[in-house]
């Protein structure tokens, strides 16, 4: 079985001469000193993660949208938007290990939120809550570099504090902690009852406050390479947002439905579990403080950039923004719209997994740039090596590849993407696999084993089930993916006490 809860990272190799080990870490040492004396000219790396941001949420991907995202949208005219990007999980903690390790969660048992169980016709898959300390993060491939590294906002990625981002390679942590959504008496606003965020000013905005971290960092590390994560707990429940915000978007849902404009907000998405009443999706984007948070997001993001044009580092600088998840759109609120996509955050639809994936790398990407290849967040960790002037690590990040080819403006090898989510979501979705090759993909559900095949070029909704008129096609799909499954070492639904046994691959 996996060792998964060493607290020591395991021996690498043996050292005989100690004197030699301290010699070497000393020369490590000076080297890196000498070059930030000289002024380290490194690019340095900005990522902006964002919870639950749907693929229509910003103005780059969806220019009709009903939120108003300036600052994420300067960002795509001044690099590449990918339009098929996609997070590694339908959840949020799966895909931030998938953007730590550059590995698909399956390969640990991380296939679920952090601490998620809930059981349904059948119990969910083992999960494994916490990111094993043996892997080697991208923050410390980096730092191990002499890169400064930082992180602000949500992590949930482990326990307690030795499972945190300062047990992962991040030298100062602002807010990272066990926890999925902001805790305390205020959640949003000060004060919250954070273990790594210093008590705020009475309520102060935790966005505000995290961009403001990230945004000093930025500026007091203009004379060394750094690598900032700004992982924002919006735009997560509860829905939370600044009074003053939240008006200015009542007044515009009052003037859009004044109009005329749209049609039900609401209407009847998939049955998976059992609920009191027909689960519905939102298919309107509408909601004022949904809105007002998106806003709050994007006005964070601006900060930061400005910071780095401010520092003069911004020509130097990396910045990618990615979401962790699709938007939430079937349950806990259902505040967004991820339409044309069907479902949303839970779900193995496109809806759930696939999300903004911007990339703003200077001297590389050409602005206004626009690449199709479908990317994930494991393909994260190799760019930053590479850009970074960094070898890469792939008995580490086993399932990304780098976008430096695509960033370029050229193709990416042909290659499936794959998916496994061995639970019952909260927002109603079914426990499954996926695989995408090309413009196809296959859906596999793990209660009883049916697939459906969707053609992604003429079917983005998702709504036609081709499995019956492609079965070849069908069956080579389903093969891949059982494939994968054996090379992941993928665990799957289990047996309630006294019932059914459930489908397995």
């Amino acid at each position: 079985m996996r060792a998964l809860y060493a607290r020591t990272r395991p021996r690498r190799g043996s050292i005989p001469l100690p004197a030699l080990a301290a010699f070497a870490l000393a020369a490590c040492a000076l080297a890196v000193a000498g070059a930030r004396a000289q002024g380290d000219q490194r690019t340095n790396v900005v990522l902006f993660l964002i919870d639950d941001l749907g693929y229509r949420d910003v103005g780059a991907y969806n220019p009709d949208t009903f939120y108003e995202t300036p600052n994420v949208d300067a960002l795509a005219r001044g690099g590449m938007r990918f339009t098929d990007g996609y997070a590694a999980s339908p959840v949020c903690s799966p895909t931030r290990y998938s953007i730590m390790t550059g590995r698909y969660p399956s390969r640990v048992d991380a296939t679920d939120w952090f601490t998620g169980r809930r059981a349904e016709r059948f119990a969910p898959a083992p999960l494994r809550d916490r990111m094993p300390l043996e892997e080697v993060t991208v923050a410390e491939a980096l730092r191990s570099a002499g890169y400064a590294t930082f992180f602000a906002g949500k992590w949930h990625l482990g326990p307690d504090e030795g499972w945190w981002p300062e047990a992962q390679g991040f030298d100062v942590n602002r807010g990272g902690h066990h926890r999925g959504s902001p805790p305390g008496p205020g959640r949003y606003f000060a004060p919250w009852d954070n273990p790594r965020l210093d008590a705020g000013a009475p309520g102060e905005f935790l966005t505000d406050r995290l961009a403001a971290e990230t945004a000093d960092f930025v500026r007091s590390r203009a004379g060394e390479p750094f690598f900032a994560v700004m992982s924002l707990y919006s735009v997560h429940i509860p829905l939370m947002a600044p009074a003053g915000l939240v008006a200015k978007y009542e007044e515009k849902a009052r003037a859009s439905a004044a109009s005329g404009a749209g049609g039900p907000e609401f209407l009847e998405e998939e049955q998976v579990w059992p609920a009191d009443a027909p689960r519905r999706v939102r298919v309107v984007q509408s909601h004022p403080v949904y809105a007002a948070m998106v806003e709050a997001m994007d006005g964070a993001v601006g900060r930061v950039l400005d910071a780095l044009d401010e520092a003069g580092v911004a020509e130097r600088t990396a910045v990618f923004f990615v979401s962790d998840n699709g938007g939430l759109s079937t349950a806990e609120g259902l505040p967004t719209s991820n339409l044309p996509l069907r479902g949303g955050k839970g779900w193995l639809y496109e809806g759930g997994i696939r999300v903004p994936f911007l990339a703003r790398v200077p001297g590389v990407t050409a602005p206004g740039s626009v690449s199709s290849a479908p990317v994930m967040t494991t393909d994260l960790y190799p760019t930053i090596l590479e850009l970074a002037g960094l070898p890469a690590r792939p008995a580490q990040h086993l399932d990304g590849v780098s976008l430096l080819p695509a960033l370029r403006g050229g193709p990416l090898p042909e290659r499936a993407l794959f998916w496994h989510y061995p639970h019952y979501s909260n927002q109603g979705g079914f426990p499954g696999g996926a695989i995408r090759l090309g413009r196809w993909k296959l859906l596999e559900r793990y209660e009883d084993g049916r697939v459906q095949l969707h053609d992604l070029a003429g079917d983005l909704g998702e709504r036609t089930d081709l499995a019956e008129r492609e079965p070849a096609r069908a069956a080579d799909l389903r093969a891949r993916l059982h494939a994968w499954y054996r090379e992941v070492d993928a665990s799957f639904l289990t047996a309630r006490d006294g019932g059914p046994a459930p489908w397995t691959p």
